[in-house]
């Protein structure tokens, strides 16, 4: 009996050591995991660390903005509008600098016009909630290109914009 007794320690201590030897290479494998993942984490902060200071430079280069004149225009009637409705809009375009200005400046008729022929197609649908502006801008920044071009204008910025 002593000697089963002594066989079954041993069996359980033979046990424990397959235990704390399958543990000891869980740990060194979730350490090994830990140590790649930290260090992929650091180097591409580092890899991307140097294009944000390049970003940085260009966003300080000077931007120029050039106003468009006022804009006041009836907007297209829904059928269930019993009286037009007017949009008023206070503009500006924002270019890279002062000589694009100079270059897009005996444009602006043009740009003008491009804009008045667009706005008075929209509904007043068109422009509701932030979604509607967004595409408003992103569509008269397309137009505007498209007439300056080969100059470019890198944003179109509204000042001020009612539909009454």
């Amino acid at each position: 009996m002593a000697k089963k007794a002594k066989k079954a320690a041993s069996e359980d201590g033979a046990a424990e050591d397959g235990k704390a030897a399958g543990g000891a290479k869980k740990k060194l494998a979730v350490i090994a995991a830990a140590v790649l993942l930290l260090g992929g984490g650091g180097g591409f902060y580092l890899m991307k660390k140097k294009p944000d200071a390049e970003h940085a430079q260009e966003a300080r280069k000077p931007v120029a903005f050039l106003d468009v004149s006022d804009i006041v225009v009836n907007l297209a009637q829904e059928s269930s509008a019993d009286k037009p409705r007017l949009l008023r809009a206070k503009i500006a375009l924002e270019v890279k600098d002062a000589k694009a200005v100079t270059e897009v400046q005996p444009l602006m008729p043009r740009v003008l016009d491009i804009f008045q022929v667009f706005l008075r197609e929209l509904r007043p649908s068109d422009i509701e909630g932030s979604g509607g502006l967004y595409r408003l801008r992103e569509e008269l920044l397309r137009r505007v290109n498209l007439a300056v071009f080969p100059n470019k204008v890198d944003a179109v910025l509204f000042k001020e914009l009612v539909v009454q």
